[in-house]
């Protein structure tokens, strides 16, 4: 159940994030969760959103984006509980790419999100070792 993540490339300088965010939250889209990587003269900007078309509409006509099936999962909010899951791909050799988590709404729970080299096989290495997987309807859901 792979879910769907927006990925912006914005110049990196001063303001550029800023009018990104500002032209996502006037569109009425809510940011469910965001990572920024950067390098010289780019960022790219990972979020998952509660409406990836208005949010393409949204950006700034230059803005190159890309939508990319990633992988994720909600966890306990404790220590230990992003090392059980990247044991459980580790030990089965799910190379992760990159990974981002955050906190939920709900006290005590957590989310990870992971892009793998093989979506299909970490997810079901993952339901294997009783780790479920989300759904972009999931996100959406424990996210409200």
């Amino acid at each position: 159940m792979a879910i769907t993540q927006l990925s912006a490339f914005l110049e990196n300088t001063p303001g550029t994030l800023y009018r990104a965010v500002g032209s996502i939250t006037e569109a009425g889209v809510n940011i469910r969760a965001l990572s920024v990587a950067d390098t010289k003269d780019f960022g790219i900007l990972r979020i998952i959103v509660s409406d990836i078309k208005k949010t393409k509409a949204a950006l700034d006509d230059n803005t190159v984006t890309s939508e990319t099936p990633v992988i994720a999962v909600q966890m306990s909010d404790q220590a230990g509980a992003l090392k059980h899951i990247l044991d459980v791909l580790m030990n089965d050799d799910i190379n992760i790419e990159y990974v981002y988590a955050f906190t939920g709404a709900m006290q005590g729970s957590a989310y990870v999100v992971l892009r793998v080299d093989d979506i299909e096989e970490a997810e079901a290495v993952l339901t294997k070792n009783g780790i479920k997987t989300l759904s972009d309807e999931d996100m959406h859901g424990f996210l409200a």
